[in-house]
């Protein structure tokens, strides 16, 4: 755009009025007009496309400036030699930037936590991934659109988690990050997942093993001594169950009566960790301990219901806890039981999973 092009200076567009009309228009070339109304100075842009001659609204002065007005003129008209009309420009940049505020990060993830994680898992396992992103994810991610967020952006949280030693919650929020980005993807708002591009780059999580005995001389020890727990009817049953079920401590304590079949000596969750129903077995033994504990707590909607609140389930450290006044701590953990059962049944008795 030449100079001779800009007419107008600050001081005539400071100082224009209507002079008495309706509204008055100042032309600053190429197409750049003030429109001066006795309430308001209003910048327009006419131009040509299309064989139509059409209006683009740049701003009110003084909140843009002549500076400004100009460098928007130049910009449209950069539109308009690669084809591109500014109005629709205009209207289809805005309808994005309404879609991008709409969708954030924390926006999109509390919808895919009711929509998608809430049906998939148990309530203890979506309770605590919500609070995982709300602690780790939210504060730095939350208000960010969530088709602007790059792989840097995600690394950043990860690694202030890891530099507290937290390296397996780092890993599991960058899970979470993932399913999210991947629910955006599914549901056209985002382009693909980008947690993808830090595969490997935090550092490996250390390994942890639930302390378990697994020698049939220690086993035999360990159900002598469940057999002498002075615990409350409830933890009772729950532990001297554990060895017969071998489940996740939340998957035994949030077992229900309605989930029992009887008849067929089976239990089958609503859904577990992987969001999978699980069907368990019961053997005589387990179905003979149900019936026990059933005149205890057969009113109630859980099998065995917390000491403090009947319409919840009992605590998850009461097994833990019991093992420690079983004087199991390091030796015999509330996830033991799983490994126990693992280790005898595939080294020692051949069976495979």
């Amino acid at each position: 755009m030449s100079r001779a092009a800009n007419k107008l200076t600050n001081t005539a567009i400071k100082n224009a009025t209507t002079e008495g009309k309706a509204q008055r228009k100042l032309a600053d070339g190429g197409g750049l007009t003030l429109v001066v109304k006795p309430e308001s100075k209003v910048w327009w842009l006419r131009y040509r496309y299309d064989g139509k001659e059409r209006t683009l609204t740049l701003g009110a002065y003084p909140q843009t400036s002549l500076k400004e007005a100009r460098a928007k003129r130049d910009e449209a008209k950069q539109l308009l030699a690669e084809g591109i009309d500014p109005v629709t420009h205009r209207a289809t940049h805005k309808t994005k930037r309404v879609e991008a505020t709409a969708n954030t990060f924390k926006a999109v993830a509390t919808e895919w936590l009711k929509e998608v994680h809430q049906k998939a898992v148990v309530e203890e396992h979506y309770n605590r991934n919500v609070r995982r992103l709300e602690q780790h994810a939210f504060p730095k991610l939350g208000r960010r659109p969530i088709s602007e967020i790059e792989p840097s952006d995600i690394l950043e949280p990860l690694r202030d988690i890891a530099k507290t030693g937290r390296r397996e919650t780092a890993k599991r929020v960058k899970t979470l990050i993932g399913q999210v980005f991947r629910y955006t993807v599914s549901t056209g708002r985002a382009q693909r997942d980008m947690t993808a591009d830090i595969r490997g780059i935090l550092p490996a999580s250390e390994t942890k093993h639930h302390a378990a005995v697994v020698k049939p001389d220690e086993i035999a020890d360990l159900l002598k001594r469940i057999d002498t727990y002075w615990g409350t009817p409830t933890v009772c049953m729950a532990l001297e169950l554990s060895p017969l079920l071998f489940l996740r401590p939340g998957e035994l304590r949030t077992m229900k009566w309605e989930q029992i079949d009887w008849d067929d000596a089976t239990w089958t969750t609503e859904r577990t960790k992987n969001g999978e129903p699980l069907v368990v077995p019961l053997a005589r033994q387990s179905i003979e301990l149900l019936s026990q504990i059933q005149e205890v707590n057969g009113k109630w909607e859980w099998v065995f219901p917390g000491g403090h609140s009947k319409t919840k389930p009992m605590s998850n450290n009461a097994i833990r806890t019991a093992l420690t006044r079983l004087e199991l701590h390091g030796i015999m953990s509330a996830h033991g039981f799983r490994a126990m059962a693992r280790t005898v049944l595939t080294e020692r008795l051949g069976f495979r999973a």
